[in-house]
């Protein structure tokens, strides 16, 4: 019996690692550059689902702009997120269509979905250690990032605060994370 124990706990423990700890793994950088000027990181949070640490999130903004304020004015921001799991594609785009369509009226969707399946057909599998970014700039639009590498741009402003209003805007994925992320300092 101590044997088994002692095997899950050594397997699990990825599982049960602090917030703080598994922030710091995602070492996420204090500034990131984006065009002419630099982003500073206003926030980070961990998404848990169940019992397992799912991946870590950051959000920059420009330096003197608080994150409700990028979100509202459409200023420069960047979403980071850093995977803790394995994801099959498939499942995260079937939870961003969740999302989009409980934040979204229909005709609004309709407008959205050849961007929208534009930015799904970017995505790959993800393992553990991957990076996706999204970032935005009001001069050079919308850009997904995968590990460092961009996948896609738009200058689809619309597309860009529908897609980032899923870790974002109200009644998104989570609402905890949100918060988090979009707090004052």
């Amino acid at each position: 019996m101590r044997t088994l124990l002692a095997l899950l706990l050594v397997v699990c423990g990825n599982l049960w690692a602090s917030e703080a700890a598994r922030l710091d793994q995602a070492g996420f950088a204090a500034s990131h550059p984006l065009g002419s000027q630099q982003l500073v990181l206003r926030n980070r949070a961990l998404l848990t689902w169940l019992w397992a640490d799912v991946y870590a999130a950051a959000l920059y903004t420009e330096p003197n702009i608080a994150p409700q304020a990028a979100l509202r004015e459409q200023r420069a921001r960047r979403l980071e997120l850093y995977y803790f799991q394995k994801i099959a594609r498939e499942d995260v785009i079937r939870a961003a269509w969740t999302v989009l369509e409980r934040q979204h009226d229909p005709a609004t969707l309709a407008r959205l979905r050849p961007g929208i399946e534009r930015l799904h057909a970017s995505f790959r599998d993800i393992r553990p250690g991957d990076r996706y970014a999204l970032h935005y700039d009001p001069r050079q639009g919308l850009t997904l990032e995968r590990n460092g590498e961009a996948l896609l741009r738009s200058d689809d402003a619309e597309l860009a605060r529908a897609y980032m209003g899923i870790w974002l805007a109200r009644d998104g994925l989570s609402e905890p994370l949100r918060q988090r992320l979009l707090a004052e300092r």
